[in-house]
């Protein structure tokens, strides 16, 4: 690399937020399957304790090495509901606090798998999980849980998507925080390293490796230099700044499965943005020429950034996976903060926009008295915008007690806050409560 090349790295570092957002160690625990759930716990707690014992370590590691910041370091594993189903347990509780007290152990920020697949249908497990998640997210801290509700090949679960609006509720209740905790997921994909919607998928290798990169700011300064030029240009720059950050991912990723002795898995091409200045989703698409987020033109402008990412990031990288694209949670991006404080940026709006991006209606505060069935409503609207679009698209929403709308929630950290939002006040109930399956569409029959 010549000196130019470095020092725009450096440059990049220091004065554009470039960081690394996450590495994240996946673990299959398979083999720890256990009639006993004391033993498999124990076998639980061992395998993480054992194969994570240093990826903390190397992670600090590198970041002095390349100094390239490395924000989290996180686990996923297996989906718990196919591991503990074979004890016959009335809750899984304790398998959550197995999974915090191996967290806290190695170190790592978040430890994502305290969760279910239930897109076709529910097996005794995945029943068993869903109704444990309200008192598993109190008992732990580091935590993520996650549930999938529909696919494009097999439909929506509406009972699931019924059930999910109760358990956020349920949250609520303990503590409207612990939201932030949960996703629940359309077309979730096995090699994610965001949370909270992290798990270790099945068809996975015992433990892999994957990177989560991240750089709005690296984004938004370089569509600075083409002010006024076409959408051409505009497209062309976010391809070639992509090339360079998931570059930079791809090192760090392949150096630390090396160090580590594990499989390396996927870069995460998603733009996560924070509530840092300068390191907003939304000020990309101010600069591309709308004059806030949540005007005309905002879907158009994000569906462009969002193709041109990946379009750079998979030119840089033999393996891309996990979400890859643009998130544009409420109150992680000070930008969309902004945006919904002036009641430019809707509920509606963010789900037009979810229809081109990665995920979802991610960190959205609502008002505490927001109804159950309405929870449900939003989360089945998301659901059908995946499964239709054959893309992931997701739910972490927060209904927050004694709030409306004109409040706002401080989550503190990564989270930043959030306006509380307002949302229907018209009923789903009627729809919502008739359970069953919504079939998948005519194009899921692709065999």
């Amino acid at each position: 690399m010549d000196l130019r090349r470095i020092m725009e790295t450096v440059n990049m570092i220091d004065n554009e937020n470039l960081d690394l957002r996450t590495t994240t160690m996946g673990i299959s625990l398979l083999d720890c399957i256990d009639s006993d759930s004391d033993r498999a716990c124990q076998k639980i707690y061992d395998k993480i304790t054992t194969k994570a014992e240093n990826l903390v370590k190397v992670a600090r590691e590198l970041e002095t090495e390349y100094g390239i910041p490395i924000a989290n370091k996180r686990i996923t594993v297996t989906p718990i509901s196919l591991i503990a189903t074979a004890s016959g347990d009335s809750d899984y509780v304790k398998y959550a606090v197995t999974l915090d007290k191996a967290a806290k152990a190695v170190g790592v920020d978040l430890i994502g798998g305290f969760s279910a697949l239930v897109h076709k249908g529910y097996q005794n497990g995945d029943r068993v999980l869903i109704k444990s998640i309200p008192q598993a997210l109190k008992e732990t801290e580091r935590v993520c849980s996650s549930v999938n509700v529909g696919s494009t090949r097999s439909g929506i679960n509406m009972d699931a998507v019924k059930e999910m609006g109760q358990i956020v509720i349920e949250n609520e209740k303990i503590n409207p925080l612990n939201n932030g905790n949960l996703v629940i997921f359309c077309n979730a994909v096995e090699d994610n390293p965001f949370m909270a919607g992290g798990f270790h998928g099945v068809g996975e290798s015992d433990v892999a490796l994957n990177v989560g990169v991240s750089g709005p700011g690296v984004v938004k300064t370089a569509l600075e230099k083409v002010k006024g030029e076409s959408m051409d240009v505009v497209a062309e720059t976010i391809k070639q700044t992509a090339f360079k950050v998931t570059r930079m991912g791809q090192l760090v990723g392949q150096e630390a499965s090396k160090r580590l002795g594990v499989d390396f898995g996927i870069v995460d091409l998603s733009l996560a943005p924070t509530p840092a200045q300068g390191d907003s989703v939304a000020n990309i698409l101010e600069e591309i020429g709308l004059e806030s987020v949540g005007t005309h033109g905002t879907t158009a402008a994000l569906a462009m950034l969002n193709d041109a990412v990946k379009k750079g990031g998979i030119m840089a990288c033999s393996h891309v996976g996990g979400l890859s694209g643009a998130f544009i949670p409420e109150s992680e991006d000070a930008g969309m903060i902004a945006a919904a404080e002036k009641g430019i940026l809707t509920v509606d709006k963010l789900e037009a926009m979810t229809a081109v991006c990665s995920v979802g209606l991610d960190m959205i505060a609502v008002p505490g008295d927001t109804p159950a069935e309405t929870i449900s409503a939003m989360i089945a609207d998301e659901a059908a915008i995946g499964m239709i679009n054959n893309k992931t698209t997701a739910v972490r929403v927060i209904p927050v007690p004694g709030k409306d709308v004109g409040d706002s929630i401080e989550f503190g950290g990564l989270f930043g806050y959030a306006p509380i939002m307002p949302v229907h006040k018209e009923s789903s109930a009627a729809m919502i409560n008739r359970g069953g399956r919504i079939p998948a569409p005519v194009h899921s029959f692709k065999n």
